[in-house]
């Protein structure tokens, strides 16, 4: 990979990492607890619980790949939030109550998932090509690379955050 190749693919990956910020940002402006809370259907996922999904999956994901500790364990996000779920939990498997579980505000919610974005940046910001082909889980054929997780951990946190935005078009109307 050139040195403008490794270029341009940190400032695609950086300008996708900006745009869930921002989204993220605009989901919890001015957002009421009571529509953080609501759910479409039983079943169906909160925004606070898809924001904090969202964050979650980021943060262990990125800390993995950077060999780094979490914003959730080290800045004390898991105080703040006081969730009933083990420390590690990052929402893969949750049922509608653990779901109903997370009732955090609007400003926890932004913070954590900003804090979250942020590590990724500072990882993104490292990368080089070693790093990008660097293969990180062998259970999957082909093998996922630091690359690959990346744009899997962006691209499922985009959805998410669609998600969230949508649920909150449905119960603000």
């Amino acid at each position: 990979m050139s040195d403008d190749d490794l270029r341009c693919t940190r400032t695609l990956l950086l300008d996708q990492i900006d745009r869930l910020e921002g989204l993220a940002d605009t989901i919890t402006d001015g957002l009421a607890p009571d529509v953080a809370t609501a759910r479409p259907g039983p079943r169906a996922n909160s925004i606070a619980w898809l924001l904090w999904h969202s964050a979650r999956v980021l943060d262990d994901h990125t800390a993995d790949l950077a060999g780094t500790r979490q914003a959730w364990t080290e800045d004390g996000w898991v105080e703040r939030f006081g969730l009933p779920f083990a420390p590690d939990a990052t929402g893969f498997g949750h049922g509608p109550e653990e779901v109903a579980a997370v009732r955090s505000g609007a400003d926890d919610l932004a913070g954590y998932h900003r804090a979250a974005t942020e590590r990724v940046r500072v990882y993104v910001r490292t990368l080089d090509a070693d790093e990008l082909d660097r293969i990180v889980d062998t259970r999957w054929d082909p093998p996922v690379t630091a690359g690959v997780r990346i744009v899997s951990m962006l691209g499922d946190s985009l959805q998410h955050l669609g998600q969230a935005a949508y649920v909150r078009g449905l119960t603000e109307r």
